[in-house]
Formats: C-alpha cells, sequence, structure tokens
C-alpha cells in the first residue's frame, strides 16, 4: 500500500499533464478540468488554476442582464460571475477540489446552481434565473442557470451525484443546498416547511425545500453547500 512517498522523477511522471484527446474538454483528474483552447468558452469567474498558450480572461458579470442594485448588492463571492476565456492554449479549471463531470448536450436545456457551474461551450446560450422569493437567498440557493442547445457543460459536486425522476405522480422535494441541476422544462417551487422551522429554528436550511414537479430529473449531491453562510450572525 502506497504512503504517498515516491522519487520526484516518478511524481512527476505520475501527474504530469497528459492528452488525452478527448477534445475540448477533458478531465485531468476528476476534479481537474483542462480546456483545450481554440476559441472561446465560459468558465467560472477563478476557477483557472493554470494554463498555457496565448490567453486572454474577461470578467462578465452573471447579474448583468437586468438584476436590479439591490440583488446585486446582495451577491458576493466567485459563484457570481463568469469569466469569458479567449485564445490557444490549455486552461485548467477547478474549484474548491468538487467532482467534475461533463455533460454533453444535444439540443437540450438543463438548469444548473450557479455555484455548480464550471465551464461551457459559448455555442450554448445561456440564461440567469433568480429565485422569485429572497427566502432562497436564506437558504443558499439565489441564483441558477438555464443552458440550452448543443455543446460540452462542466459541472461540480461534492462527491458523487444522484439523479432523481421527476414524474406527474411522484414529485420530488429537495434541500435548495444540495440541489445541482434539473432538467430545463422544470420549474422548482419555493416550499416552506413549516413543521421543520419550529423544530430546528430559522436557521435551518431544511425548512425552505424546492418542489420539482412534471416530467423530468433533479441531480442532488451529499453535501449541503451554504454559500451565504459567513454573512450569518
Amino acid at each position: 500500500m502506497s504512503d504517498n512517498r515516491y522519487s520526484l522523477q516518478s511524481f512527476l511522471e505520475m501527474t504530469r499533464d497528459r492528452d488525452l484527446d478527448q477534445g475540448l474538454f477533458e478531465l485531468e483528474t476528476e476534479r481537474m478540468l483542462d480546456i483545450n483552447l481554440d476559441g472561446e468558452v465560459w468558465t467560472k469567474l477563478g476557477a483557472m488554476v493554470a494554463y498555457t498558450g496565448n490567453v486572454k480572461f474577461e470578467r462578465e458579470g452573471i447579474l448583468s442582464r437586468g438584476i436590479g442594485n439591490l440583488l446585486k448588492k446582495a451577491v458576493s463571492g466567485e459563484g457570481s460571475s463568469l469569466t469569458k476565456v479567449s485564445g490557444r492554449g490549455s486552461v485548467f479549471c477547478a474549484d474548491g477540489g468538487k467532482k467534475i463531470t461533463i455533460l454533453k448536450l444535444d439540443n437540450e436545456a438543463i438548469c444548473v446552481n450557479g455555484n455548480d457551474l464550471l465551464a461551457f461551450e459559448t455555442s450554448l446560450s445561456y440564461n440567469i434565473k433568480m429565485m422569485k422569493r429572497m427566502t432562497a437567498v436564506l437558504a443558499g440557493g439565489l441564483f441558477n442557470v438555464r443552458i440550452e442547445g448543443t455543446g460540452m457543460v462542466a459541472i461540480t459536486s461534492h462527491y458523487d451525484p444522484v439523479t432523481l425522476p421527476v414524474t406527474p405522480n411522484e414529485p420530488v422535494i429537495t434541500d435548495p443546498n444540495a440541489t445541482v441541476l434539473w432538467s430545463g422544462n422544470l420549474e422548482p417551487e419555493l416550499k416552506t416547511d413549516l413543521q421543520f422551522k419550529t423544530l430546528l429554528g430559522r436557521g435551518s436550511g431544511e425548512s425552505v425545500q424546492l418542489l420539482f414537479r412534471g416530467n423530468g430529473f433533479v441531480v442532488v449531491q451529499p453535501y449541503e453547500e451554504v454559500y451565504f453562510q459567513h454573512k450569518q450572525a
């Protein structure tokens, strides 16, 4: 059994960048995305950890499409903005050591929790959607990104995600902090569970839930990711 001790040469050989010939997006490891850039892509602000070649980074506010200043002030952290990456080279991206999954959309649409979106092709259209009630801010799920079209999307999750089917007869209720993405045809409703609120106190994330009805799917992670926890007294 390895004790993680290596000669320098064997360590360099084991961890060196390898061209996997998988196209634009490829997983260098399950927690590191290698973008073989020749043009433009969108990435999460702050996701770049290294790059080679002639590459330019241009920040664009993810909440710049008609959202009021009040809501803009409510957002902080890297999950609030995208970066347009252009040029030619290799761009390595990661997000807090989270697991990365590459999805190939074929004229399909998904909605991704804003904090779980790592990168996507510019061939895909995107639209920022805000939760309709400020209760969502307290729950941590302030905004999500609807992505539609044909192209690749890289998402992140803590550990292995699980997909739950949604049917008219069996709606799915999730914790907003554990919800990664859902099918583009679903519109989640905010649901307040008064019993949880009474039992666990107003600070409990479980008192605010997302209710999914219709035909589709929702993907959750085995982790509650609270984005604004540092602001709470």
